[in-house]
Order: C-alpha cells, then sequence, then structure tokens
C-alpha cells in the first residue's frame, strides 16, 4: 500500500510530481484546497463547517481540517493508498494524522520531500509567466512562448505574477523552513522520510520514487 506524503518548498515542483506519482501508482492526489472544495460541494457537516471560515476569509482550524481529512482517507479510493500534498503543515497536524491513520487502518508509510537549492527556485519562480486570459503557464527560460508576452494557446497577453518575485519568494521559503523543519525531523525520527533531488529531469525524480516505494 503506497500511503504517500508530498513535501517540497514553492517553485519544488510539487504539484507536477504529485499528479505525475498518484498516475502512475493509480491512487488518489489529494491536496488541501481540493479536500476543501470537495467537501463543500458534496455538503458534508465538516464541508459546512469549514466553509463558514473560507467565506469569511478565515483560516479554517486545525480540528476542522484534520477532521476533513479522517473523512477523505476513509473514502473507498484511498483503500490502495493515497497521496497527501499540503498536509500536514505543523507538527500537531502529523500527530493528528498518525492517530488518524492508525484508527481507520491507512497510516503513511512514505514520506517524500523535494529539495531543490534556494537559486534554482528563485530563478524558477521569478522566471514565470502566466496568460491574463486563459491562465496558462509560461516561463521566461525553460517553457518560452512562440512570441514573447504571448500566449500561444489563446494570444492573450502574458504577465508575472505579483508575488513571482525574489524578495517574496525569500519570504515564502523562510517562512517553509521554519514550519517543515520539526516536520522533516519528525518523520525522519520514524524513519518514514526520503528526499528527492528536485533539480533532476521529472522521468529521473518518478524512478528514484518507484525504487524508493517499492515493497
Amino acid at each position: 500500500m503506497k500511503n504517500i506524503i508530498l513535501m517540497g518548498p514553492p517553485g519544488a515542483g510539487k504539484g507536477t510530481n504529485a499528479k505525475r506519482i498518484s498516475s502512475f501508482y493509480k491512487i488518489p492526489h489529494i491536496s488541501t484546497g481540493d479536500m476543501f472544495r470537495e467537501a463543500i460541494k458534496n455538503g458534508t457537516s465538516l464541508g459546512k463547517l469549514a466553509n463558514e471560515y473560507i467565506s469569511k476569509g478565515l483560516l479554517v482550524p486545525d480540528d476542522v481540517t484534520i477532521g476533513l481529512v479522517k473523512e477523505r482517507l476513509s473514502n473507498p479510493d484511498c483503500a490502495n493508498g493515497y497521496l497527501l500534498d499540503g498536509f500536514p503543515r505543523t507538527l500537531e497536524q502529523a500527530r493528528a494524522l498518525e492517530e488518524i491513520g492508525k484508527e481507520i487502518d491507512r497510516p503513511v508509510n512514505h514520506v517524500l520531500n523535494i529539495v531543490v537549492p534556494e537559486s534554482i527556485l528563485v530563478e524558477r519562480i521569478s522566471g514565470r509567466r502566466v496568460c491574463k486570459k486563459c491562465g496558462a503557464p509560461f516561463h521566461i527560460k525553460t517553457l518560452q512562448p512562440k512570441v514573447e508576452g504571448v500566449c500561444d494557446l489563446c494570444g492573450g497577453e502574458l504577465y508575472q505574477r505579483k508575488d513571482d518575485n525574489e524578495e517574496t519568494l525569500k519570504e515564502r521559503l523562510n517562512e517553509y523552513h521554519k514550519s517543515t523543519e520539526p516536520l522533516i525531523k519528525f518523520y525522519r525520527d520514524l524513519d518514514l522520510l526520503n528526499d528527492l533531488d528536485g533539480d533532476k529531469p521529472l522521468d529521473e525524480i518518478l524512478n528514484k520514487v518507484n525504487d524508493l516505494l517499492k515493497d
């Protein structure tokens, strides 16, 4: 059973790798945002409670988030495994997830931590451009449009999101490291954590994951 947590800083390619890993193992990719939206859409009692906070622009409290995670991991599609992305974010959440795993007999057995040098993260994020019209992503070095500043797909104008700059990224990275260092130690002590080199090609990363997750 592949019960996986995927961790990684902003710009590490977590979303892309999560989709590839979940598709390869045919397990659901569960991000906290998607989980909230699904629970709200399905009108579950916890979904309604979460929506009360979200609609007011407030953070959803830990106990509600943890309840939603338990609800989601108990679904039949997680019987053969799951990939959690964006949870846990704190030590308290990690401890709660350990308890949930025991209660529903679906404990986390692999924690994958994508590691990328800060200089590369800065280059990746500060070079990102997005289409104003359709939201298609581009990059000034690695995914250039055919015509500078113009979306290949719809002809819309490309722009740089205001958070995609070096100064903001460094603040986000400081916050990320502060909150995840205790988590990394927690999972390393449990002998569940493996680092992945996020600067490698996607296929190489997937091959490495496959080697690590072999039973």
